[in-house]
């Protein structure tokens, strides 16, 4: 798979969500963590995601916050362009885990 960058400045190659719809394992897991976490229950087949830059009609989360502000509403194919980066928004996100706080990272090396 080749490296895909998110918006968010997560990459996508490490992500479980992109992941799932080829591995049954990544794919419960998931589903798991899903409803242990968050008390949302996934069916295996929705679980799916070609990244923000691809098909939105296949994307995880078409209207998340975060890629609907930097996509949609600005037109910017990354967060690290936005004349507000690193917004409030995207800091909080940022501080949810440390995976998020890399990608964080990545695109203030990326700005």
């Amino acid at each position: 798979m080749a490296r895909t960058i998110a918006a968010c400045g997560l990459d996508c190659t490490e992500c479980d969500i992109r992941l799932a719809a080829d591995d049954p394992e990544i794919a419960q897991a998931t589903a798991g963590w899903f409803d242990r976490e968050l008390g949302i229950e996934l069916k295996l087949e929705d679980i799916h995601c070609e990244g923000c830059k691809g098909d939105r009609a296949k994307h995880w989360s078409p209207d998340w916050r975060i890629f609907s502000c930097c996509v949609d509403d600005k037109g910017l194919e990354f967060c690290s362009q936005c004349e507000d980066f690193p917004c409030q928004k995207l800091t909080e996100w940022a501080g949810g885990s440390e995976r998020y706080s890399n990608a964080l990272e990545r695109l203030k090396r990326m700005k």
